[in-house]
């Protein structure tokens, strides 16, 4: 067997693979045998088919497939063995193979070519790096969600901002009675301060158990369908039928009353020992949020080399024709509408792959299995930060990360993941960054 690779131009090559009959017999007469072994046809007992009729009826498939197999093998080896930069899959070009006759054969194939391009990256090279604000508000506001885990809920007399309602709620007529027929709901809940209407809003200020007011959920609630239907226990296609007053017999008046800043909390959240004050604890809290912070930073940083690398590169040749087939190929249901389309964004998305991998081997960046399990553990534990639950148990995190590390999809994500924190890294300790201070909202308004 022969395979030769020859060069069209830069970023395309002609591949030869020159097959004879001396590299497949063996494995295609050994299949044939198999095949005898276990044919069943009628006047022959099992195994005792005599192989002519086997080779005829199955002689040419046979040939097909194995050749097509010793093809896949051999080409992969040549590939990789002579580091071919390919992009895609080798395009086979039209043969004139005869499998019924023919015992030696001849293929080709077309073969996109990466394109060369240099790229080194040094101090001179200034990126921007965001550095996101942690304000006291921030911190107020995640201190606020642990007390209120550990809130205790009391009934009291007179409502205020904030407090839970729960009560008869009665349509009512245009006279101002009770509608006959009309919608009630007992033991309706509600809680004003989330009413849309600051005049409905008030109408509740300073309300006392067992009284009665009137206020129109419409205009309280401004039309919404859903907080409508809940609350008057209708349909969200009947909501618009009601859109007079009604009635509210405040039965209980419940108000929370936040945890208290203590060493129990503290240690519930943090872990055991890690603050013993109101100040130590807070301040650990902004460094939680930080380090939060830092990752949102890190991807901006990496979107930001991807623009600045791609601009110092340029745009780079390739073999249109081929990458157009090598697309279409890959989204045979979508047709060459999709392929023209989307092109140029595809070819965007493969500049910075290419450029990603060339940053990726001069730092002699590679991922280990250890990576992985650690970066499955650290998605695991932002996805229980997001919900206020920092001190989570280390086996908990094993047993969660791995569930994750059982997907295939979620392991290739991951090693993603890792392979751009490492880039991340390695690339802050290269360049200048360009520090900027920015406000969380403003850095968010970048990516809307």
């Amino acid at each position: 067997m022969n395979i030769s690779l020859q060069n069209v131009d830069k970023v395309s090559a002609l591949l030869t693979v020159k097959i004879e009959k001396a590299d497949y017999q063996e494995k295609v007469e050994k299949t044939l045998k198999t095949l005898r072994q276990r044919a069943n046809m009628p006047g022959f007992r099992k195994g005792m088919v005599p192989m002519g009729l086997i080779k005829k009826q199955y002689g040419t498939s046979v040939l097909v497939e194995e050749i097509d197999k010793l093809m896949q093998e051999k080409v992969g080896e040549y590939i990789r063995e002579n580091k071919v930069n390919m992009l895609g899959a080798p395009l086979p070009k039209e043969n004139n193979a005869n499998f019924s006759t023919d015992e030696n054969f001849e293929f080709s194939f077309d073969i996109a070519l990466a394109p060369e391009f240099e790229l080194a990256l040094s101090s001179s090279d200034s990126i921007d790096y965001y550095d996101i604000d942690v304000t006291d508000d921030m911190v107020e506001q995640q201190v606020k969600l642990y007390t209120q885990r550990t809130a205790k809920y009391d009934k009291v007399d007179e409502y205020q901002e904030n407090d839970m309602l729960k009560g008869l709620l009665a349509e009512l007529d245009e006279n101002g009675n009770t509608k006959e027929g009309g919608v009630q709901v007992e033991g309706a809940v509600m809680m004003p301060a989330y009413m849309k209407n600051d005049e409905q809003k008030a109408v509740f200020n300073g309300a006392k158990t067992n009284t009665v007011l009137v206020f129109n959920p419409s205009v309280a609630f401004d039309n919404n369908e859903a907080e409508l239907a809940s609350l008057l226990k209708v349909k969200k296609e009947d909501v618009a039928n009601y859109k007079g007053n009604f009635s509210f017999q405040i039965e209980e008046i419940t108000r929370m009353i936040p945890g208290e800043l203590n060493q129990e909390l503290f240690d519930q959240v943090l872990g055991e020992g890690k603050a013993h004050s109101e100040e130590e604890f807070r301040a650990q809290i902004k460094e939680v949020i930080k380090k939060q912070f830092e990752a949102d930073s890190d991807y901006k940083f990496l979107l930001d080399v991807r623009t600045y690398t791609m601009g110092k590169v340029g745009k780079l040749e390739f073999a249109d024709e081929l990458m157009k087939r090598i697309m279409l190929e890959n989204n045979k249901e979508k047709g060459e509408e999709f392929v023209n389309e989307n092109y140029d964004k595809s070819l965007e998305e493969l500049t910075w792959h290419l450029i990603k991998e060339k940053l990726v081997a001069a730092n002699g960046i590679k991922v280990e299995q250890a990576d992985i399990n650690n970066m499955a553990k650290e998605a695991t534990r932002a996805q229980f930060a997001q919900y206020g639950m920092i001190n989570v148990p280390d086996e908990l995190l094993e047993n969660y990360s791995k569930e994750m590390l059982k997907k295939r999809e979620s392991v290739e994500a991951l090693v993603n993941r890792a392979v751009e924190a490492k880039l991340s890294e390695a690339l802050k300790g290269q360049v200048t960054l360009n520090h900027k201070a920015i406000s969380a909202e403003d850095f968010n308004k970048m990516f809307q």
